[in-house]
């Protein structure tokens, strides 16, 4: 199962507009793709609610995966938004 740790790149962290943001990019792809802070455990990435309830701040390391045909563009996909500073 491909996974790839991240830094949060957004000032308000996973909150909002940034949330909805991964959300829907998540939702977007042909797996499920998960999301834990470090030492967490994972919920669905394409759920807002989900992304929200992790509390995950700017700075915060979050674990990103998922499994089946194309998990590891998924995880790549995914992982590149939540590293971004999606507020800016």
């Amino acid at each position: 199962m491909p996974e790839k740790r991240v830094t949060v790149g957004s000032k308000v962290g996973l909150h909002a507009r940034p949330a909805a943001l991964v959300a829907k990019a998540a939702a977007a792809q042909p797996v499920a793709v998960q999301i834990a802070k470090a030492g967490g455990d994972p919920v669905a990435a394409g759920s807002v609610l989900n992304l929200m309830t992790l509390a995950a701040a700017f700075g915060d390391e979050v674990v990103i995966s998922a499994e089946g045909d194309g998990a590891e563009t998924a995880v790549d996909a995914v992982a590149e938004l939540v590293s971004t500073d999606l507020d800016a």
